[in-house]
């Protein structure tokens, strides 16, 4: 049986990796989603590329619904669909983008996980004189200082920290670079973890965040640390990396009420990304209404 050329979906994966620039994981998700299409055409008996239409899309994330997909997963699909045929369409090898008119069902938004700034400063309370303890709160101080995502955090080296001006230099999504204030903790923190880092290998990278052989930590063994540390230390609930870049970004809006410059602090590209952290912040403020106001509290 015919399937559409999968020759295309590789020449896809390689112009996101080099015109884009796309990270790699990023890149992953496109691959294994546009080889679920694949596989769904060929079940389907849909031989090229352009004979996809648009209620062949409908159909596929109508299935995808039915399999229990949730609706942001659905979109994921829809989007890595998207813009495969846009890259077709500038190939020239179809005519028509099929899937700009399907839309993924709507699924219930969760608020992102944060922590209070109480269980923040419980969280980066402390002192030791153990080694991988010192890298673990300059890994803390730094993610909750700048609002940094794990991908961003590993990648860090040497050179893209200024302790005079007290900035970060990072690459977040779409290799877009920022420049980020350190806060005087962190800069503290990452000194006090500079000092005692252990030697690195002969011929590797600058960087900051390193194991015991002296090589740049990855992101599962960040993800276990801060876990590690965050039960040692008393904190309430299953604490991840991104908990800070969350906790960062409501503290900030909290306090600020600027909705841009927390933008413009996380990298969104879309502002409508930022904004569930006004429903974060209104949050509070219903609960404090609820448990001040004279005319709020329910009566027994």
């Amino acid at each position: 049986m015919a399937t559409p050329d999968h020759h295309w979906i590789e020449r896809f994966l390689h112009h996101l990796q080099t015109e884009r620039r796309l990270a790699e994981n990023t890149r992953k998700h496109y691959r294994r989603d546009l080889h679920e299409l694949h596989a769904w055409c060929e079940q389907g008996g849909i031989s090229d590329w352009r004979d996809v239409q648009t209620r062949h899309v409908r159909h596929y994330a109508a299935q995808c619904h039915r399999r229990g997909l949730s609706g942001r997963s659905i979109q994921r699909r829809l989007s890595a669909l998207r813009s495969f045929y846009n890259y077709l369409l500038r190939e020239q090898v179809v005519t028509l983008n099929p899937g700009l008119d399907v839309a993924a069902p709507k699924s219930e938004q969760h608020l992102p996980d944060t922590l209070s700034v109480d269980d923040v400063a419980t969280l980066l309370h402390g002192s030791s004189e153990d080694v991988l303890v010192l890298r673990d709160f300059a890994m803390l101080e730094l993610m909750y200082s700048s609002g940094l995502r794990l991908s961003e955090l590993v990648g860090v080296d040497e050179d893209d920290i200024d302790f005079n001006e007290r900035i970060v230099r990072v690459t977040g999504k779409g290799a877009k670079t920022r420049v980020l204030p350190v806060g005087d903790k962190a800069i503290s923190a990452l000194n006090a973890w500079l000092q005692v880092r252990p030697p690195r290998p002969v011929g590797s990278d600058n960087a900051v965040f390193t194991g015991r052989g002296g090589k740049r930590l990855g992101v599962r063994a960040v993800q276990q640390r801060v876990k590690q540390h965050a039960r040692l230390q008393g904190v309430p609930g299953d604490v991840h990396p991104h908990t800070l870049r969350h906790s960062f970004a409501s503290h900030l809006l909290e306090s600020s009420g600027d909705l841009r410059a927390v933008q413009e602090l996380l990298g969104h590209a879309d502002i409508s990304t930022t904004q569930v952290y006004t429903h974060l912040d209104f949050q509070h403020l219903a609960q404090v209404y609820d448990q001040a106001h004279p005319r709020a509290r329910k009566t027994k």
